[in-house]
């Protein structure tokens, strides 16, 4: 029996036949089984809603980092939620991406100087709009537990690599261990170093992701030591593109044919971002963002792209329209449900 044959019948099995009490049943096994085999899965490319569903048409519609937006990710079929993570003066972690409540909420000051009774007081604000919501800051254990057995959630911790290990201990409480990707950058020798140690700490059940970008590596030396030595399910990869540059023709270093060969050759996904930016459109794919697909009308040149690329996971502020374009053109392989 062919590897893709068993792994399709191993999968319908474990849909079918496993108590519904399982964390992990139904849709967030598939979703797993689907991330931790990419090989299987090449033809189909996950989404990764950053910081939620919260916005849509290129308009904000819900705030960021909030249960709403996580319960927004799961409605449209995404597979992997980004939460960011900040921690309160007592030690609790919240999903927040800034160092200060300002943005985000209806508080000041800085996140570290708050207790979690004091965040008790904070309502989240729809950024752009300024429409305060009922909702409050959600803890991490929170939204794992919202998450727990619907959707994957990738850790975004803005305390340092070594905050991961707690985090992930927290996940492995729940029991919702293989639902979770930490991540950190590897380019530099002493960060491949923090997250080796890191990765020991979390332990067998523990997921990690390396982040890579090309502004830094200059070859596939990282990639291909990440790869060896970090054994992860995935890669987030990054194709700078400064202001006034021409869009990737290729996808750069990483997305290149050896690049894409590498990962075939040790079952990882390559993960790219095609988030808004402030700074310049497409910062981190090439000049191939969500601007493009979704202000310019073309999410061909966009998701379209990133797939025939080698992608295998896109990252995006725009769920709905990536879901929407990748299931219509072939790339996406439907759950059962």
């Amino acid at each position: 029996m062919s590897r893709s044959v068993f792994f399709l019948a191993t999968t319908l099995l474990a849909i079918l036949g496993a108590p519904a009490s399982r964390a992990e049943d139904g849709r967030a096994a598939a979703i797993v089984e689907r991330f931790r085999d990419a090989n299987a899965w090449r033809g189909h490319v996950m989404v990764a809603a950053h910081r939620g569903g919260w916005m849509e048409g290129g308009e904000i519609r819900l705030a960021e980092n909030s249960l709403s937006s996580l319960q927004r990710a799961i409605d449209l079929g995404v597979e992997i939620v980004e939460a960011d993570i900040q921690r309160t003066r007592d030690g609790e972690f919240v999903i927040l991406h800034d160092e200060t409540l300002d943005r985000t909420t209806t508080c000041k000051g800085e996140v570290a100087q708050q207790t979690l009774a004091q965040l008790g007081d904070c309502r989240l604000v729809v950024e752009g709009t300024g429409a305060i919501t009922g909702e409050g800051v959600p803890t991490l254990r929170a939204f794992l537990e919202a998450a727990k057995g619907r959707i994957m959630v990738n850790l975004d911790s803005k305390l340092g690599v070594e905050s991961l290990a707690a985090m992930t201990a927290m996940a492995r409480e729940l029991g919702m261990s293989e639902q979770i990707v930490a991540k950190a950058y590897v380019d530099k020798p002493e960060q491949f170093e923090a997250a080796r140690a890191v990765l020991s700490a979390m332990g067998p059940q523990g997921q990690f992701m390396p982040q890579l970008s090309d502004a830094v590596s200059s070859d596939l030396e990282p990639m291909r030591r990440a790869a060896l030595d970090l054994r992860p399910q995935a890669m987030e990869l990054r194709n700078t593109h400064e202001a006034g540059q021409p869009l990737t023709p290729d996808g750069g270093l990483f997305f290149a044919m050896p690049a894409r060969a590498l990962a075939v050759r040790h079952d990882v996904h390559l993960w790219i971002n095609t988030l808004y930016d402030d700074k310049t459109n497409g910062l981190r794919s090439g000049g191939r963002g969500d601007e493009m697909a979704i202000r310019a009308g073309l999410p061909g040149e966009v998701y379209g792209f990133w797939a025939e690329h080698g992608a295998t996971l896109i990252q995006t502020d725009e769920p709905k329209a990536a879901i929407e374009w990748l299931a219509a053109h072939g790339y996406r392989i439907p759950y059962r449900e």
